[in-house]
């Protein structure tokens, strides 16, 4: 290939050469120009010497010509990187490059000295998982990012925190729990999305005529002190509503150290199915999250904002399954 024998960049200028075509023509077809009259065969011939004198895009030209980037930008919170949310990733990943779009992540952080990457790259859509705030949407508005998704002029959508916690709630209820409580992560980098689960938890429990979940201790995973297990027993709780199955482990072991049986004693169900939940004994409960379908989901998202192609359907593509395991079982006071 031309690239590699000379070590230059191959242009669109050595594809029209080749090809003995214009250089306009090539152009025309590299960037997908809309309203040109250029033949399919042209446009097979042109994208098939590409391919074989090794042509790479130069992103900010083809930027310039077309007026895309074909970037997407997701822009995560300060999160742990977990199980669940890298096989979102590598889902969207995948849907968008079906697309010919590229999905690049980036994660902000106060008091940062670069410039965020939405000025830099010039992505054509900006996603996050939850809506952003506002002085996020002002830097963004002020590179120019036209597409911003959730859209800040509507509406929060809270069904990414809020389906799980319910469901949660609901696997409780069933088995006769009518004290439960909710263990947050003590990791401050999960306060917002924390905050959301445990809020949609207790409107889950208040609308099945239960009480609102007990706001319990913050459990920090991985450390040597356990959190008190015991105490909550004796207040009456006997389920509990983990935020993940990190969490969920946590107090299962701490319940082992201090002799209280689980589920027996005490039920426990995790979120987001990771292989905690099934390397753990007993085995989690836990929400498990169709990484497939939401990454899919993401995707269309940007897609749909990008091409006016029809709105994704959350429901359809984006199911939560409770599974039932061993860490849950009929309340000991039914």
């Amino acid at each position: 290939m031309a690239s590699q024998s000379s070590g230059r960049r191959v242009t669109a200028a050595d594809i029209a050469r080749s090809l003995g075509v214009s250089r306009a023509t090539v152009g025309f077809v590299l960037n997908e120009t809309p309203g040109q009259t250029i033949s399919a065969a042209t446009t097979a011939r042109v994208l098939a010497e590409a391919r074989r004198l090794g042509y790479r895009p130069h992103i900010a030209a083809r930027a310039l010509a077309s007026g895309r980037s074909h970037l997407v930008l997701l822009v995560l919170p300060d999160w742990p990187i977990e199980h669940s949310l890298r096989e979102n990733i590598d889902e969207a990943t995948q849907a968008l490059d079906e697309h010919g779009y590229t999905l690049i992540t980036f994660t902000p952080h106060e008091g940062a000295r670069s410039r965020p990457l939405w000025e830099t790259l010039q992505p054509d859509v900006v996603m996050g998982l939850l809506r952003f705030p506002d002085p996020l949407i002002r830097s963004m508005r002020e590179a120019g990012v036209e597409r911003i998704i959730p859209d800040p002029d509507e509406a929060s959508d809270a069904r990414y925190s809020e389906g799980g916690p319910r469901l949660q709630v609901e696997h409780l209820r069933e088995l006769g729990h009518r004290r439960i409580g909710f263990a947050r992560p003590s990791d401050p980098r999960l306060v917002e999305l924390a905050d959301a689960r445990e809020a949609a938890a207790t409107a889950a429990a208040v609308s099945l005529g239960l009480e609102a979940p007990r706001t319990l201790d913050p459990v920090t995973v991985g450390s040597e002190l356990d959190p008190p297990v015991q105490a909550w027993v004796d207040a009456g709780i006997t389920g509990v509503v983990a935020f993940n199955d990190d969490v969920a482990a946590a107090i299962i072991g701490a319940a082992a150290r201090a002799g209280i049986a689980v589920p027996r004693s005490l039920s426990v169900v995790g979120h987001d199915d990771t292989p905690t939940a099934l390397m753990f004994e007993p085995r989690i409960s836990s929400v498990r999250i169709d990484s497939t379908g939401l990454g899919h989901y993401l995707a269309a998202l940007a897609i749909h904002a990008l091409d006016g192609t029809p709105t994704p359907d959350w429901e359809q593509t984006s199911a939560l399954t409770l599974i039932s395991r061993e860490s849950t079982s009929v309340s000991p006071s039914t």
